[in-house]
């Protein structure tokens, strides 16, 4: 039950400004107040039991209240919660995790740069990508290109690179050396070098699965054509791990592995603390890293919290979790239930498909986009706490601790919810 006062909607209302959200409704509505996790489930502010189909935002991968995260981060706490990452400063937890990341890393001998989340990893890595370039003599190498429908966070950069257009309304211009290419044909890709000349392009960015913007699984061999298309007129590959990354993919740390995609750069969050504290990290391969680590090179770039000591506890625990409890293998394991228990959801009249089948995510798309976000609401009363995602589908990105029965209870509530 709610311990204080300001229950539901007034606790909700007033200072918050939430994010991508339409204020106005919330002022009138009220939020959604999540007061507690545990496993695959979260309780509302009114002591109500959902099961979580997104785990939070794509990131709770170990599952909710694991205690075990809490007490390393106590414990780091106790001793110095931050400092600085900056110059010759660090902490022993940071340092711990790094090797830890570039032990996993798909490119053997990674350099791994600590940031606070997935915005920050793309802002870094873009900024990395044209700074190599300066750095090895080719200047004029500077456009960076992404996919449609694909979604890069939300700093400037991410912004100039989503190829969803909605989330770049309203701001005029923010970037001139970014572009879109279709987001399903490796050809689109070629054709946009041929036209503005591999002399001109930085790197391509690439989700493995495309996540926000609506949950679309690469075409068969799309992502090896991708890779090769880079590789051929020397273009960093950039593959956008923050979703897909620590797990997700199902069955493998990184898509990268699963699809020997030799990324570049590698952009990571989420899964890395499964949300239990802020961090991401970049990947950054042997090329890109040695002008940088020979000496003489400042890269005027970081953040306060980058590498900071009580997320790095938090991360090591998180990933002695999924070690431990084979995770990866549960996330496979998901990846083949979730594909078939929510196929008769296909079938219903109000839904124009179901996209699954690789890693643990899926999505249900709507017939009519417009229902999504009041199906959101409607699902709540089935017991599912969803999300809507790109263009009318409903999220599905469950923690690797959903068990076989509870994604039954899943699809029988997007059921129910669909009448």
């Amino acid at each position: 039950m709610c311990e204080t006062e300001l229950c539901g909607q007034e606790l909700a209302v007033g200072a918050l400004w939430h994010g991508f959200a339409d204020m106005g409704v919330i002022e009138k509505d009220g939020a959604f107040v999540v007061a507690r996790g545990e496993g695959a489930y979260i309780w509302d502010d009114a002591g109500t039991r959902y099961l979580d189909a997104t785990a939070g935002l794509w990131f709770t991968n170990i599952g909710h209240g694991r205690t075990e995260v809490a007490d390393a981060v106590a414990a780091q706490l106790g001793k110095i919660a931050h400092y600085s990452n900056f110059g010759d400063l660090t902490a022993e937890p940071t340092v711990e995790l790094a090797e830890r990341l570039a032990g996993l890393a798909p490119v053997p001998g990674s350099k791994i740069f600590f940031t606070s989340g997935g915005s920050d990893s793309i802002d870094t890595a873009a900024k990395l990508a044209r700074r190599y370039w300066q750095e090895v003599g080719r200047p004029t190498k500077t456009l960076v290109v992404a996919r449609e429908k694909a979604y890069h966070g939300m700093h400037i950069g991410g912004t100039s690179l989503s190829g969803i257009p909605v989330n770049g309304e309203g701001y005029g211009k923010l970037w001139d050396d970014a572009a879109n290419v279709s987001w399903n044909d490796a050809k689109a890709l070629l054709e946009l070098i041929e036209k503005a000349g591999a002399d001109n392009v930085a790197a391509f960015f690439c989700e493995p699965i495309i996540g926000a913007g609506g949950v679309y699984l690469p075409p068969e061999g799309y992502l090896a054509e991708v890779r090769d298309i880079c590789r051929e007129h020397d273009i960093l590959f950039v593959v956008d791990e923050v979703v897909t990354g620590f797990g997700r993919i199902g069955g493998a740390w990184f898509a990268s592995d699963r699809f020997d995609l030799q990324p570049d750069l590698m952009t990571t969050a989420k899964g890395l603390t499964s949300g239990y504290l802020p961090m991401g990290a970049v990947f950054v391969a042997p090329r890109v890293a040695e002008p940088f680590f020979a000496g003489g090179v400042w890269w005027r770039h970081g953040y306060t919290y980058g590498g900071h000591a009580a997320s790095a506890a938090a991360a090591l625990a998180n990933l002695d979790i999924i070690e431990r409890e084979n995770l990866l293998e549960e996330s496979a394991r998901l990846e083949r239930t979730l594909h078939e228990k929510l196929a008769v959801l296909a079938e219903h009249p109000r839904v124009a498909e179901v996209r699954s089948g690789l890693g643990a995510v899926a999505a249900v798309q709507l017939a009519d986009p417009a229902e999504a976000l009041g199906f959101v609401k409607t699902l709540r009363q089935h017991g599912i706490s969803g999300r809507a995602a790109g263009q009318g589908a409903l999220q599905i990105s469950p923690s690797f601790v959903m068990t076989d029965e509870q994604v039954q209870d899943l699809a029988d509530g997007f059921l129910a919810a669909l009448g």
